[in-house]
């Protein structure tokens, strides 16, 4: 028997804003950087979030400036992740962590940690979630990639490794959700401007004896034609469009937050 979908209601108005009242939230890495400013769009929009991080006192913070919950998780155990919300309407997955080395030098032990935090994770995550989103006809998964899922760079094996992985995730998780009100996507900016970033810039300036400005011009953006480092607001921002009103039928896609990087 094919399955008939109820039809859908009146379109929202051009606009119209996200508005996620009664809505719950989780957020992975949400203590700083990309997740701290996803949380921050999110509470804006009305829903309740969950700040999930390894850092207590940083999930702590933020979950207090929004009126959320902190959860202070690692998420390479997978027990850990058996202790967090199930009843979520809308999951961000955005923890990461880097490691740059050649193939012939990674520590598998590091290789196999990224893949724990960044593919592992959002899969037990999307398991223990979506039956919740299921069950109301309507969700939001948001996986926050990178330019790095869609384009590979030498010495970031594990990390290229797992977005890549993130995307196929994301993928089948839009086809599956897609009966259910369920959509699935990912944001894939370049580099943006956080702690982790500054720091490489800092560390790469004073190795190959140039400025910090022709670290970012001529090493890390020497790809993208915008010569700017993203803030992380810019990517709040796109993930709370995903949320709302006008993108329920796109899903299964990646969205380049790169600079026209990928457009080479």
């Amino acid at each position: 028997m094919t399955k008939t979908f109820p039809a859908p209601g009146p379109p929202p108005p051009p606009g119209a804003a996200t508005d996620l009242t009664g809505r719950a939230a989780l957020v992975t890495g949400g203590g700083s950087g990309i997740g701290r400013a996803c949380v921050l769009a999110l509470a804006r929009a009305g829903a309740f979030v969950h700040v999930v991080d390894r850092d207590a006192d940083a999930a702590r913070a933020v979950a207090e400036t929004v009126g959320g919950r902190a959860h202070v998780a690692d998420l390479a155990d997978a027990g850990a992740i058996d202790l967090l919300p199930a009843e979520v309407d809308v999951l961000v997955n955005n923890a990461g962590l880097q490691h740059v080395a050649p193939l012939t030098e990674f520590p598998p032990d590091r290789f196999e940690l990224i893949q724990k935090v960044m593919v592992t994770a959002p899969f037990l995550l999307m398991r223990r979630t979506l039956p919740h989103m299921y069950a109301r006809g309507w969700g939001r998964i948001v996986n926050v990639s990178s330019v790095h899922g869609l384009r590979a760079s030498a010495y970031k094996s594990a990390y290229v490794a797992a977005k890549h992985a993130l995307e196929g995730l994301s993928k089948v998780a839009a086809i599956e959700g897609a009966p259910h009100g369920v959509t699935s996507n990912c944001v894939n900016p370049g580099y943006v401007r956080t702690r982790l970033v500054e720091g490489q810039v800092r560390d790469q300036a004073a190795a190959h004896g140039i400025s910090e400005g022709d670290v970012l011009t001529d090493v890390m953006l020497a790809r993208s034609p915008v010569k700017r480092l993203l803030e992380a607001e810019e990517v709040a921002a796109a993930v709370l469009w995903l949320c709302g009103p006008h993108s329920g039928c796109l899903t299964g896609t990646s969205l380049p937050l790169d600079g026209g990087w990928t457009a080479g």
